[in-house]
């Protein structure tokens, strides 16, 4: 199971009832924060989650809407008496930017690791979660992430048993362990049944539509995305300074073929998404406009 937050769905600037953009993904008792704008640490305490178990943040780039809430988050996390270390991943000039953003945060009894982007798309991994960075295309670099947990196939207690496999092997191998006893060597492969549908989610936010988000974002159970303006008007300011429209993102959604799609990342001058999406449900049928707070949790198929 991975729960899904939305702390913040504002661009720009904040508004009363809507931080800057922020989303926290939970697994297994280890936390992922993607950007972490203005108010993020007052939307935390308003969900009821701590900061405490943040083990990295990734930046999509550095917009203050973005990065702004960083300093703050930080002397946070070390007033809390933080020890384990603290992964930091954004495009490249992360670490001159969190150098710069430290200033006013010096002192922290936690050591800060910087991994910086720099190719079209990378690869990396967390406990049992695969992370997934994707260039998309705004007025600066930036980057869109997919996280996905895979699921090994279920265990045949029937084929084991042919096999002759001791009880007391069937656990590890169940995990993926590769045992050498003295009959022989016993792999995964012998007692597992083909891969399950494992989660995924994708997150992006400040571009124009593009291919990789749609091979990327594909079969995710969720798709976050951007959607500043609703206004059928606002079509060529989107396209102008490098945002998206709620339609362009439900686009997306049915290219990829998502399970849901959330729209987040709106314009201060939006101030009610809901009436909106009536246009876009026509288009991409299983959308959600996103508010602040919004919550899920990605199961397994048969755990619904």
């Amino acid at each position: 199971m991975i729960d899904v937050c939305l702390l913040g769905t504002g661009g720009m600037m904040p508004l009363p009832y809507r931080w800057l953009t922020s989303l926290m993904v939970r697994y297994n008792g280890h936390s992922i924060l993607i950007d972490c704008g203005e108010g993020t640490q007052i939307a935390l305490k308003e969900k009821g989650w701590s900061p405490n178990p943040i083990d990295m943040i990734c930046f999509t780039h550095y917009h203050a809407d973005h990065i702004s809430g960083l300093p703050g988050m930080l002397l946070t996390m070390g007033n809390a008496e933080r020890k384990d270390p603290l992964t930091l991943v954004g495009p490249r000039g992360l670490t001159r930017v969190v150098g710069a953003l430290r200033t006013i945060a010096p002192e922290l009894p936690f050591e800060i690791r910087c991994r910086e982007l720099s190719e079209a798309e990378e690869s990396f991994s967390f406990e049992e979660l695969d992370l997934q960075a994707f260039r998309v295309n705004h007025n600066v670099v930036c980057y869109g992430y997919s996280i996905s947990l895979d699921r090994i196939g279920k265990f045949q207690v029937e084929k084991a048993k042919e096999l002759g496999i001791e009880m007391k092997y069937w656990n590890r191998l169940q995990k993926g362990e590769r045992i050498e006893t003295e009959k022989g060597i016993l792999t995964p492969e012998m007692v597992l049944g083909p891969a399950r549908k494992g989660l995924k989610l994708t997150y992006c936010t400040d571009t124009r539509p593009t291919e990789s988000i749609v091979s990327n974002a594909a079969g995710s159970d969720l798709f976050i995305c951007e959607g500043m303006y609703g206004e059928a008007d606002k079509q060529e300011k989107a396209r102008e300074h490098k945002h998206m429209t709620f339609q362009e993102a439900a686009v997306l959604a049915r290219k990829a073929q998502v399970g849901q799609l959330w729209l987040t990342h709106y314009s201060p001058s939006l101030t009610r998404p809901e009436p909106f999406m009536d246009e876009v449900r026509k288009i991409f049928p299983r959308a959600c406009a996103g508010k602040d707070g919004k919550s899920m949790e990605l199961r397994f198929d048969d755990e619904e």
